[in-house]
């Protein structure tokens, strides 16, 4: 009979579109010793019992540190490596790295040959038995369409394990947007009053206009700003103007608005005075806006919040708790814009106060965030625990992801458990990666005995 190795059977399966065995799948089972009891067996070392799986890995190196086994009798101590064929082993190259000398299991789907370490040693290969149910109730996850592959299911999950799993996964976010901030931090020369600046910026204008208002952040410096900050005409030139919102071009109703020609000729000379080069104003959005989030108004609002003479940053350390930070951030518009919507266009009465969702969403995205950094940087836990005491205490938001997550079953409480869930979302819904999702691995794993109480609490 002719031998035909094993990668080209796996190609031609996935040609055909026949699910093939994943490596992570085989990680998910060790890491939850989801493995039948007596199904790891080395042809030539015999049974092995299974003591701790270990630390896993997510650097590199093997996939699993500190595994403890008992082979034989004796207790072994090192770590696994996982593949879905043993030949895997020569083709990742680790047969010729001494990173890998300290391997002493080889877990594998396919037991295809015999592999050696860089020292010349043979490894324990073993291949764990499961479940049929299991393989078969994870495909059904990774290939359902759907972005939120557990909805209708999630109401199947232990209460307490879901708000567990949401802290974590929030935590995870506000490390991951530390990371970010950390890197603008550095570009400012770490200036917390800048940096805040540029976050507060960025999130005036939603979702729609971020990075239009990026972009004036970074051509505007705050110690500009800062030298016109008893004079809110100045401030609001400056804005206007290097948003490029003054262009006539725009705004063709405004040749003969007053308060339109008077930032204008404020903005001329302020330009020419710190070389300012103004974004392009075809740039900001308009459509589909309500009024009142229309770029104009947010940009007015913004100029009310940065006059003040002291820093904006130091401000916010002085507020205790959301409501002091509502105050501070809940700031009106120039009254021209009580009945304007754009330049030189009148318009029915309306408030330029920035709303109290508007406001929750600043201290969502860039005060609690920059908090939560400031402890970090500062070494001070007490600033890290406001940050997320803050979120904790503001409700959940109102999007397009909240939502489908509470038609699925899981309603968020607060903002911190709506942040949660749109890291949910990005992350790993996006991508099908359930077996790295505490819901959906308990899903995929329901009616399985679990070995460990803390196994599928898993760590980001």
């Amino acid at each position: 009979m002719l031998y035909k190795p094993l990668v080209r059977i796996l190609d031609e399966l996935h040609f055909l579109k026949i699910p093939i065995m994943k490596e992570e799948f085989i990680h998910w089972l060790w890491k939850n010793l989801f493995f039948d009891d007596g199904s790891l067996c080395d042809r030539e070392a015999g049974p092995i019992e299974v003591i701790t799986p270990g630390e896993y890995n997510r650097d590199s190196g093997p996939d699993f540190f500190n595994t403890r086994l008992v082979i034989g009798g004796t207790e072994w101590a090192g770590n696994t490596e996982i593949h879905v064929s043993a030949s895997d082993w020569y083709r990742h190259g680790h047969h010729t790295d001494h990173a890998y000398d300290n391997v002493i299991l080889h877990l594998v789907y396919d037991e295809d040959t015999d592999v050696y370490t860089a020292s010349g040693r043979r490894l324990i290969t073993a291949r764990p038995g499961f479940e049929p149910a299991l393989w078969e109730n994870y495909l059904n996850f990774v290939n359902n369409p759907s972005l939120l592959p557990c909805s209708g299911l999630i109401g199947m999950t232990d209460g307490f394990r879901i708000k567990h799993w949401l802290w974590t996964v929030a935590v995870e976010r506000l490390e991951r947007k530390h990371d970010e901030i950390r890197e603008m931090l550095a570009k400012t020369g770490n200036d917390w009053e800048e940096t805040l600046y540029r976050l507060v910026t960025r999130y005036f204008g939603f979702r729609v206009n971020t990075d239009p208002f990026e972009m004036l952040a970074a051509r505007l410096p705050l110690k500009i700003i800062r030298k016109h900050s008893d004079d809110l005409t100045q401030v609001e030139a400056l804005l206007f103007g290097t948003a490029g919102l003054l262009d006539e071009a725009l705004f063709r109703e405004a040749v003969s608005d007053d308060y339109y020609l008077l930032l204008s000729r404020e903005y001329r000379v302020l330009r020419a005075k710190y070389s300012l080069q103004p974004v392009d104003g075809w740039l900001w959005k308009f459509h589909r806006l309500r009024p009142a989030n229309f770029p104009t108004v947010r940009l007015s609002q913004l100029a009310a919040l940065l006059t003040h003479s002291d820093g904006l940053f130091s401000r916010v350390l002085d507020c205790r708790d959301r409501e002091s930070l509502r105050r501070l951030l809940s700031v009106s518009a120039s009254p021209y814009w009580n009945n304007h919507y754009q330049f030189g266009r009148e318009a029915p009465s309306m408030t330029g106060r920035a709303g109290k969702q508007s406001v929750d969403l600043l201290i969502i995205n860039a005060v609690a965030p920059l908090l939560f950094v400031y402890g970090k940087v500062r070494q001070q836990q007490e600033w890290c625990d406001r940050a997320v005491e803050i979120l904790d205490s503001l409700p959940a938001e109102e999007n397009s992801v909240v939502n489908d997550f509470a038609r699925a079953g899981l309603k968020p409480e607060s903002a911190f458990a709506s942040q949660a869930l749109l890291e949910l979302r990005n992350l790993r819904c996006k991508f099908h990666r359930c077996l790295d999702c505490t819901i959906g691995s308990s899903l995929i794993s329901m009616g399985q005995k679990i070995r460990r109480s803390d196994s599928l609490f898993l760590e980001p």
